[in-house]
């Protein structure tokens, strides 16, 4: 993985991917492997395997296939990593490790949250552009995308790999993390297959919706501290909604 925040697209006119979360996640979870700190529990693997699936995932073969329709389908891809990584954070069942390396590769594929478009019943509105996204924006730099696979897999093969009979699965301690947000946070639902509902968080103690909202994550729970001094976990958003809105990290 290169180090850096991000990858050099701007001599194309594209934009860089937020890379800066990855490469120290990455050479974290290298190095917690290799010691022995980190033995990853069946949720762990479960979810590697999951996303190495994706990471390896062929093209398809198209006896017409043409420039536009490669292009797609190498965005697809990546947006399926995308999706897959994001999937398995909010399912909140992954060791703190494992959900911080998940959470930077999502943030590393952000421009694919909606390209290519997948079906409209399928698209939960959290996997739409990233708000702030200007109208007309260049396309997704799909190169800087796959130039990551190579090191991804290899990772993720090293994670996904079942451990020996007997091992006992531990987790290093991830240190908390806190970041100032200054807007509202959407949480959505799905309370029937195609249909998706958005609300805005607001605060408990005085109903604020916009913040500034001070953001704490240990990669198991979410707090957010409103300005009149409320805490609460009691909020209902996943960790995708809340990491993706936040400056790269």
């Amino acid at each position: 993985m290169a180090s850096g925040h991000d990858t050099d697209q701007g001599r194309n006119g594209l934009r860089p991917l937020p890379t800066r979360a990855l490469v120290r996640e990455s050479e974290r979870s290298r190095r917690l492997l290799n010691s022995g700190d980190w033995r990853p529990a069946p949720a762990d693997t479960d979810a590697a395997a999951a996303v190495l699936t994706r990471l390896t995932a062929p093209l398809p073969t198209r006896r017409t296939a043409t420039e536009k329709t490669q292009a797609t389908d190498r965005d697809r891809r990546l947006q399926r990593i995308l999706r897959t990584a994001l999937h398995h954070l909010d399912a909140d069942a992954v060791s703190p490790p494992a959900a911080a390396l998940l959470a930077a590769v999502a943030r590393a594929l952000l421009p694919w949250h909606a390209a290519p478009n997948p079906p409209a019943a399928a698209a939960a509105p959290r996997y739409g552009a990233p708000p702030g996204t200007p109208a007309g924006v260049a396309a997704p730099p799909t190169e800087a995308g796959e130039a990551l696979l190579p090191d991804l897999i290899a990772l993720f093969t090293v994670l996904a790999a079942p451990s020996p009979p007997g091992t006992v699965p531990c987790a290093p301690t991830i240190e908390p993390w806190t970041v100032r947000h200054a807007g509202p946070f959407r949480r959505h639902g799905r309370p029937a297959p195609g249909v998706w509902t958005a609300e805005t968080v607001a605060c408990p103690g005085c109903g604020r919706t916009a913040g500034p909202w001070t953001v704490t994550c240990d990669w198991q729970l979410l707090t957010l501290g409103c300005p009149c001094g409320t805490v609460t976990r009691d909020h209902g958003l996943s960790f995708s909604e809340v990491w993706l809105l936040l400056p790269d990290a």
